[in-house]
């Protein structure tokens, strides 16, 4: 028989968004899972440590916050320490993640150069796939080569509203010189 897998934290919280109820993990101060109720590869909530309210927690408090300004469109860079437990090569792929810029999209074949690996974009796509953070690790921010939307873990309406949410709005039409 195979053991349990281990626990992703300590605790978590449900946190209420435009896209839906979000559970938000903890390990120790560290954000260690962000995952929407219908995530394709949510992992078992058994998983998730002791829930409590993100309001009583300081850290989660602090994500909720973040999140918040996020979806009001006032924050475009998370400042959260992350836990994101993975193979040298996802680890790789999801710091090459953090570092698209809000408002900006790669192609996995732009992530596999990136990676020095160009040959691998459907590796690189696995690894996107598998980001236990969502969000605040924008993968959502990866497209097919063609710009297409492409397979999404919350779904690709969720990847378009936050591509929407990002996109940049031409400013100078309501500017007085």
């Amino acid at each position: 028989m195979t053991p349990p897998a281990p626990p992703i934290g300590d605790r978590h919280a449900l946190i209420a968004s435009p896209l839906g109820e979000l559970t938000v993990i903890a390990r120790d101060y560290r954000l260690a899972g962000l995952y929407y109720d219908d995530h394709t590869h949510r992992p078992d909530a058994a998983r998730f440590g002791q829930r409590v309210e993100a309001s009583a927690d300081p850290f989660l408090a602090e994500v909720a916050h973040q999140l918040e300004g996020y979806f009001a469109g006032t924050l475009t860079h998370f400042d959260l320490p992350l836990y994101l437990p993975g193979t040298t090569f996802r680890t790789r792929v999801w710091e090459l993640l953090r570092h698209i810029p809000y408002g900006e999209h790669r192609s996995y074949a732009q992530l596999a150069a990136l990676a020095g690996i160009p040959a691998a974009a459907q590796s690189i796509g696995q690894a996107v796939g598998a980001n236990p953070i969502s969000i605040i690790v924008p993968c959502h921010r990866v497209l097919g080569a063609d710009g297409s939307l492409t397979g999404y873990a919350g779904g690709t309406a969720r990847k378009q509203a936050l591509l929407d949410l990002e996109a940049p709005t031409d400013l100078t039409a309501s500017r007085l010189f």
